[in-house]
């Protein structure tokens, strides 16, 4: 260790260098916006077997009432503005003000984008997504109906 009258050179680069990593550590991690809770609804129809359920070993990706595409690594958009939500581990709700009384539930995405997204920005991508239309109805529920081809088609672009 080299002393240069009563400051010691070694512990001073030591503090330094602990300053620097706590600031790294915290200060950088403290702007971070909070996680996009978990989205639940409650659908009207109501099966056994749900997206992200578990069968012995395997876990269920898709269900009655849901589309899948064969994606093979490409990219699906959100077909309006809107904001893309978790909903299990495996899935994602998008909804927008443009189709207040619709959510998309997209299943299969790696790495989803959450939280607002514009029109025909890149939700995710997956070799798969299983893909299901729901409506609100009256007493708050929601029920899946047949997406429509030209949601689909602006979602697949």
């Amino acid at each position: 260790m080299v002393r240069f009258g009563s400051v010691d050179t070694g512990s001073r680069k030591w503090r330094w260098g602990m300053a620097i990593g706590l600031f790294i550590a915290t200060g950088c991690s403290a702007n971070q916006p909070p996680p996009e809770p978990v989205r639940t609804i409650e659908i009207q129809q109501s099966w056994e077997l749900q997206p992200g359920d578990a069968v012995g070993n395997h876990t269920v990706v898709a269900g009655l009432g849901d589309i899948s595409i064969q994606l093979t690594g490409e990219t699906v958009y959100a077909p309006f503005d809107g904001i893309v939500q978790p909903n299990s581990e495996s899935c994602v709700l998008f909804s927008s003000p443009e189709v207040p009384a619709y959510l998309f539930r997209l299943c299969g995405l790696d790495n989803p984008n959450i939280g607002e997204i514009a029109e025909g920005s890149a939700i995710g991508s997956g070799d798969y997504l299983h893909f299901a239309t729901l409506r609100k109805q009256p007493d708050g529920t929601w029920t899946m109906v047949e997406p429509a081809r030209n949601i689909l088609e602006r979602i697949l672009r």
